[in-house]
């Protein structure tokens, strides 16, 4: 049983006595439970960019109507059952989709050291990753994209939450990624017995063996398979950051994935990693850093999705000072620094989509929201144009278009109450702006005594 706290002018969250009475008298053992949520600055789509006062009625975690004004008149239905009620008031308070994170890496956090891969058991990754979820959803992201975690960490964090025995947002998993032999994602620089031991069978020579490595994540329960096009900055390797994979491999993987039903995102750096993808058709080009004119012309022909990932460029800057990357590492942070936010002005000037996502795991997870202001910045983007690309630009790009993003009826109900005008200015989607989430209908506990409001005295628990 939660406890009660005080109303405040943010949040008052309030049981209807009438309505209650009568689900008292209608309801049977089981049925739907029911939430309603009120709000006097409601943002629906924000495509439409029009906010204004509604009540959400949701049924089973999904948004069953959507009402106009704070105040209207819910009618029970026979089967209705534990009515929790929540009114979000005040001129501060905006309620909207919940935020969608396209690149994060749950199981791990930021710098770790060079040798941490052979000591790291896939137990510790799991809780890591059980963690680092429950700071991305109290964050206000309410579905993330895991693309890379060792073992079965990954899809064990998943299942977790999806079994409600854990918080967190909903994860699409890619499991671990596939690499070239001695490439980005594979591990290198310690001795062959050791590297033999420690083998994720993720390499692939070949594209007849590339083939196979998809076949494998499916079974083993891939949402989404990412392959390293490129190498990459902080792994170990010294082979540059352009294309690893041939042409072959790389539409190997892709015409394998897609047969089976799943996306294919491309980690890529260099220039010719990003177009040799790009022709490969997959679905989305991670980070893009030095993707040129022929790489755009590649992502605009194959309809292919930039997630830009500028937030490492935040955990590079903390942490150089402090010696904690590798002499390799450093030279590849240096140089990948000096092209910040190219990726985006690009794609932007040639029209491509662009799904927000962060590379969490590089960068500190709960501060996914940092990206925001860095898109604005280097990339020219309104702030209603990040949010599009951290609603529904990501949730089209994960394939959860008619899921997640929009706030209507049949959408799951995966919403957020910030702090300020999120269209107006992206500071209001930072994580201490953020002072409710909901996720397929559930609340998220915001404070360390499982209360559902963020415990700096602004928000309350409800009764049931």
């Amino acid at each position: 049983m939660r406890p009660t706290l005080r109303p405040t002018s943010l949040l008052v969250v309030s049981l209807t006595a009438a309505l209650a009475g009568a689900l008292q008298a209608q309801a049977p053992a089981a049925g739907a439970d029911l939430r309603i949520v009120r709000g006097d600055r409601v943002l629906l789509d924000p495509a439409s960019g029009h906010v204004g006062p509604a009540t959400l009625v949701i049924r089973d975690g999904r948004i069953d109507a959507v009402l106009p004004g704070a105040d209207a008149t819910v009618a029970a239905k026979p089967g209705d059952r534990n009515l929790e009620e929540f009114r979000f008031s005040g001129t501060d308070a905006t309620l909207l989709p919940g935020l969608v994170d396209s690149h994060v890496h749950l199981t791990g956090n930021p710098a770790p050291s060079f040798w941490s891969a052979t000591v790291t058991t896939p137990e510790r990754a799991t809780a890591t990753g059980v963690a680092n979820a429950l700071s991305t959803v109290r964050a206000g992201f309410t579905t993330v994209r895991d693309l890379g975690a060792p073992d079965g960490a990954g899809y064990a964090v998943r299942d977790a939450i999806n079994a409600g025995e854990v918080p967190g947002p909903r994860v699409l998993s890619a499991g671990r990624m596939i690499s070239i032999i001695g490439g980005h994602g594979d591990l290198t620089g310690f001795r062959p017995q050791v590297i033999e031991a420690l083998d994720g069978g993720n390499t692939c020579t070949g594209p007849v063996q590339c083939a196979e490595r998809v076949r494998q994540l499916s079974r083993a329960g891939a949402d989404v398979v990412k392959f390293a096009a490129t190498g990459g900055v902080l792994s170990q390797q010294n082979r540059g950051l352009d294309q690893h994979f041939t042409d072959e491999e790389m539409q190997a993987i892709v015409s394998t994935a897609h047969q089976l039903g799943l996306k294919v995102a491309a980690h890529a750096h260099g220039p010719r990693g990003i177009e040799a993808a790009a022709r490969a058709g997959v679905d989305s080009i991670e980070h893009g850093t030095y993707v040129d004119e022929a790489g755009i012309k590649a992502m605009k022909a194959s309809g292919t999705t930039l997630v830009p990932t500028l937030s490492p460029t935040i955990a590079y800057r903390e942490n150089l000072p402090k010696g904690l990357y590798t002499k390799v590492v450093e030279a590849k942070i240096r140089i990948r620094l000096e092209a910040t936010g190219k990726n985006i002005a690009a794609a932007r000037r040639a029209g491509l989509p662009i799904a927000f996502g962060t590379d969490a795991g590089v960068s500190e997870h709960g501060r996914n929201a940092e990206e925001m202001p860095l898109m604005v910045q280097y990339g020219g983007m309104s702030p209603q144009d990040v949010l599009l690309s951290a609603t529904q630009g990501a949730a089209k790009l994960l394939g959860l278009e008619n899921e997640i993003g929009t706030l209507a009826p049949g959408y799951s109900a995966d919403l957020i109450v910030v702090r300020g005008d999120p269209l107006a200015d992206v500071s209001a989607l930072q994580r201490d702006r953020v002072q409710f989430v909901m996720v397929r209908g559930e609340d998220v506990p915001m404070a360390a005594n499982g209360s559902a409001p963020r415990a700096d005295g602004l928000v309350v628990v409800s009764a049931r």
